[in-house]
């Protein structure tokens, strides 16, 4: 008896009681889980009915709003392995026109012995066998290591109508090597800034720290796996802190964001690291996680489905299992609310029409829409 008893335990943990899930200040979100994927790591929407959801293994996957799946032909071959793999894939702004959807992923030059992030774009074909063409590598993460952890390589279209209209903002971790982030002669640890055919802006910060630092935007990151910009044009990123310490974080071109000198966390040995306050020079954190949340995904909302949410930031939590939401008071963010269950959250994401969409983590990683239940 108790063990059947903790068998529907655990399987209530799991899965929800009822096919609404009630966040930690009392709003309610309807639940309709829409498909299943080995290992998936971002989706964007195409239209009102299609998206595309990527998989670390290197599948690229064509999916309706029903859960009916497609395979995309044409994907480059990709390291998977550890953290790595296929990543983050977005929409050129002009897509309707031009077709193009820009890609992240992990490759390798030596038979996996070293390993860096890529972004690449191409034409999206549309037919009983969709596939990508004419694909161009408009970024490489440098230098290529023998690591698989911390790439980040989420990818963002500046807004338009704004200085970073027609321009990508690319996330590249430190690939848990934590020195390169301060150095100019390595993209380890930056968030870079690039046209969005590959080529570099003129009005790039760094243009007196040598060839590869006029590609940053900003210096001294962890792992930023989430990014995204806010409906008055302000850029936000969040990334995982050591042990402990993430942040949330308002990102101004030419600044240092402090890693590893100074850290909200400490590292993993017990070392400690000093805060930021003890290093003004430094950016410090809009908003801190202690204990740790391990936020992936990133986007702030606007639709008629939660309007009184508009403006508010959704991060997705890997360690914390939870869809967090971010609210603002006077341009400050604190966590206003907390949506867990059992299973780690990958991404998240808005669809056209306004609902609210995440990816879980892990081999058997739900894809589920969030509505509005008095709706």
């Amino acid at each position: 008896m108790r063990l059947i008893i903790l068998l529907l335990t655990v399987l209530a943990s799991d899965v929800w009681a009822s096919d609404i899930v009630t966040g930690s200040a009392g709003n309610a979100l309807k639940v309709r889980v829409v498909s299943e994927f080995e290992n998936p790591w971002a989706m964007t929407f195409l239209n009102k009915e299609k998206l595309l959801v990527t998989t670390k293994s290197g599948k690229l996957w064509l999916v309706n709003t029903s859960g009916e799946k497609t395979l995309v032909d044409g994907v480059p071959e990709v390291f998977a392995g550890g953290q790595g793999g296929l990543g983050d894939i977005v929409l050129h702004p002009n897509y309707a026109t031009n077709k193009l959807v820009y890609i992240s992923y992990v490759t390798s030059d030596n038979l996996g012995k070293t390993r860096y992030a890529v972004a690449i774009r191409g034409e999206l074909e549309l037919s009983d066998t969709p596939y990508l063409k004419n694909i161009e590598t408009i970024w490489k993460q440098s230098p290529a290591i023998a690591g698989k952890g911390h790439f980040s390589h989420r990818i963002i279209f500046g807004l338009k109508g704004t200085k970073h209209a027609g321009m990508i903002f690319i996330t590249s971790g430190d690939r848990q090597e934590q020195s390169p982030a301060q150095k100019w002669d390595t993209s380890l640890g930056k968030i870079i800034r690039l046209n969005e055919d590959g080529s570099i802006p003129l009005d790039n910060p760094y243009q007196s720290n040598g060839s590869l630092a006029k590609t940053f935007w900003t210096v001294g990151h962890r792992n930023v796996l989430g990014i995204s910009f806010d409906g008055d044009g302000a850029l936000w990123a969040h990334e995982m802190g050591p042990r402990h310490g993430d942040e949330l974080n308002l990102i101004f071109g030419g600044e240092n964001y402090g890693w590893p000198l100074v850290s909200e966390g400490n590292q993993y040995n017990g070392v400690k690291i000093p805060v930021h306050k003890t290093r003004p020079e430094f950016m410090a954190p809009q908003l801190y996680w202690i204990p740790t949340i391990a936020p992936s995904g990133l986007f702030f909302y606007e639709g008629n489905e939660f309007s009184k949410w508009n403006g508010n930031a959704f991060i997705g939590g890997l360690k914390s299992k939870a869809m967090l939401r971010i609210s603002f008071i006077n341009g400050v963010p604190y966590e206003a609310e907390r949506f867990s269950w059992s299973r780690r959250v990958r991404e998240v994401e808005m669809s056209f029409k306004g609902a609210i969409w995440i990816l879980e983590d892990g081999r058997s990683g739900r894809l589920i829409q969030f509505t509005n239940p008095d709706k």
